[in-house]
């Protein structure tokens, strides 16, 4: 197992901790979490996309309602199809499983429909967002699995660039639609990838309220962390944390496509009231 201490200041980037905690396997796969952009062609071991899908289905669901669902694409041709819709990133073809996770209010609605009774509480903000909540606590739960019997993953939020047409290459019904993918397979060794730190808990962690100017200190120190993180990995990645961060907000042309994220839903039957 490895040290909590050095795995703690690996995720921070500076060598603050030294917990006195008992430790554990499921506490150093979580904080040995790596995004793996290039894999093996190696296939999984039967079994395994059942069993990743079963500690899915173990993560809490709102209500029980578990108002999502998942597609296991392993066929070279979709993950062609998929990996052109989401910027060509060459991993989605590279990996030997990639999954597709859906909110999913068809199933609820073809109940409903069956019983004869109305849906229309489906309609609302409230159950999109509870459905996408919870493919997330689902595809997280596969994740840790995932990582815990020695595969890697990355998720793939670009699918959310071109709803309507990756809903065509997974026949999906209306009021279903990917909200992310996840890539799954064993890393290539050859590729370096180290753990990448995150914010400093002086900026994410609130105690009793929230304080947003006293993040200032934490921000500034994680820029300089992370641009000596661009700078090991050699990831061109020009200025800091921030810079790079309010880039990507500056503008709707700069969310990628997903600007039009609510007309893409509405043109897939969800209502959204």
């Amino acid at each position: 197992m490895n040290n909590p201490t050095e795995l703690l200041n690996h995720r921070y980037g500076h060598g603050k901790f030294n917990p006195d905690i008992p430790w554990s396997e499921t506490l150093a796969t979580l904080l040995s979490h790596r995004s793996i952009r290039a894999y093996l062609p190696d296939a999984l071991p039967p079994g395994t996309l059942e069993v990743l899908i079963a500690a899915a289905q173990s993560a809490s669901t709102s209500s029980n309602l578990q108002a999502w669902s998942v597609v296991a694409v392993e066929d070279p041709n979709r993950k062609e199809e998929l990996s052109k819709l989401a910027n060509n990133q060459a991993h989605i073809r590279q990996s030997p499983l990639f999954l597709v996770w859906l909110a999913d209010l068809a199933r609820l609605t073809y109940i409903a429909e069956n019983r004869g009774v109305p849906h229309e509480g489906l309609d609302y903000l409230e159950m999109f967002l509870m459905a996408a909540i919870d493919a997330a606590l689902a595809a997280q739960n596969a994740v840790v699995a995932a990582e815990s019997l020695g595969l890697g993953t990355v998720y793939i939020g670009a699918l959310r660039n071109k709803p309507e047409e990756v809903a065509q290459v997974l026949n999906l019904p209306p009021h279903v639609v990917a909200v992310f993918g996840l890539c799954v397979g064993y890393a290539d060794p050859i590729v370096n990838v180290a753990i990448k730190p995150r914010l400093p808990q002086s900026v994410v962690l609130h105690r009793e309220i929230y304080q947003l100017a006293e993040q200032d200190e934490g921000i500034s120190l994680y820029n300089q962390i992370m641009k000596d993180f661009y700078s090991s990995q050699q990831m061109n990645i020009p200025g800091d944390w921030s810079e790079h961060s309010t880039k990507r907000v500056a503008s709707g042309e700069s969310l990628s496509g997903r600007d039009r994220l609510g007309e893409a839903l509405k043109n897939l039957d969800f209502k959204l009231r």
